[in-house]
């Protein structure tokens, strides 16, 4: 498969100002493992997302997923995060439910992009497995200050309340974070909500700004990424004919998820977000991007949400962010295959 040289992430020989890892520095991570929290708000993106990390467990040690309010309300959210722990044969894994509202707006949802449910198109069981007692949000502040610092990679999928809300109540696990790969935000590619703004930044950006501010290293899948990555009607078609469980299903979630993208863009297929994320971690030359300002507007009412990315380097703002632009498609959906492959 082709791939893309990947600009401004590794250095000659050492780690950039912002604390990115050399390939010499992470020789030392790949012998385990690297350990990963997720984050998110299911959406039929985001179970693709979950499935490609259950599916690479040799690579991925996955400490939990913690639910957050955004594509549906959390009562849903956390129950659909369930949903595709049993679809994927993993009840063993963890599932801890946050925040129900962002941080300073009202909650805005997207039942008309992924359904009543989050999760329509396939029929799903109800959950078996127990919804963790633990508060998310205090999850991941107690394993971070668990863990050896600088092993533990957060990986939101949705808005970032869960993660603003764990860094203002301990501020000492910014230093400890290894870094923080998101799913968000947009600036060639404009906004899918407004205009201007993406739907998880739309929907709580002060926990944004949050994150964007905290120092810790921060790696954006922007639109602009997946909207690149299109589910063909040829890659559905892949996953179906893996037929395990996984698979059909995830050609079922996919049949519906891209209806809302194919009317409104009149594409062949919808963008397939959220695996971004979690690619990366595994297959990192799949993407191409730079080391940038992103600022994100708290204040207008026609830009809210908005991430302004200094792509040029116009400003004197300091780089706060790894923000990606192109991904090599067809190499992401053959990884995706591979591992929903491994599934039951």
């Amino acid at each position: 498969m082709a791939s893309f040289p990947r600009l401004l992430i590794w250095s000659a020989g050492k780690p950039s100002s912002r604390g990115f890892k050399t390939r010499e520095t992470l020789g030392e991570f790949m012998a385990e493992p690297r350990k990963i929290i997720i984050d998110t708000d299911p959406g039929q993106d985001d179970a693709m997302a979950i499935l490609l990390a259950l599916g690479s467990p040799e690579e991925l040690d996955l400490l939990g997923i913690t639910a957050v309010a955004g594509n549906v309300p959390l009562a849903l959210t956390e129950k659909n995060a369930r949903k595709i722990c049993e679809l994927a044969g993993r009840p063993d894994v963890e599932v801890f439910a946050g925040a129900s509202r962002p941080l300073a707006r009202r909650l805005v949802t997207a039942e008309n992009v992924h359904g009543k449910t989050g999760l329509n198109g396939p029929d799903l069981p109800e959950p078996t497995m127990p919804l963790q007692e633990r508060y998310a949000v205090d999850f991941i502040v107690e394993t971070l200050m668990c863990e050896e610092s600088g092993t533990v990679t957060l990986c939101p999928l949705g808005p970032l309340t869960n993660i603003a809300l764990a860094l203002n109540r301990e501020p000492r696990i910014a230093a400890r974070i290894r870094e923080i790969v998101l799913m968000g935000g947009g600036f060639f590619e404009g906004g899918n909500v407004t205009p201007a703004a993406e739907f998880n930044i739309y929907v709580d950006p002060h926990a944004c700004d949050v994150v964007l501010r905290s120092g810790v290293p921060v790696v954006i899948m922007p639109l602009d990424v997946t909207h690149k990555a299109l589910t063909t009607p040829a890659r559905i078609a892949a996953f179906r004919d893996l037929g395990n469980r996984a698979g059909v299903a995830a050609a079922e979630m996919l049949e519906f998820f891209e209806r809302y993208d194919v009317n409104k863009y009149g594409g062949e297929g919808g963008p397939l977000h959220d695996p971004c994320v979690i690619a990366y971690l595994l297959r990192p030359e799949l993407f191409r991007g730079r080391e940038c300002n992103v600022e994100v507007e708290t204040g207008s009412a026609l830009t809210m949400g908005m991430t302004v990315v200094d792509w040029w380097g116009v400003t004197d703002r300091p780089k706060n962010a790894l923000v990606m632009r192109d991904i090599d498609a067809e190499g992401y959906f053959a990884l995706l295959a591979e591992r929903l492959a491994r599934l039951p």
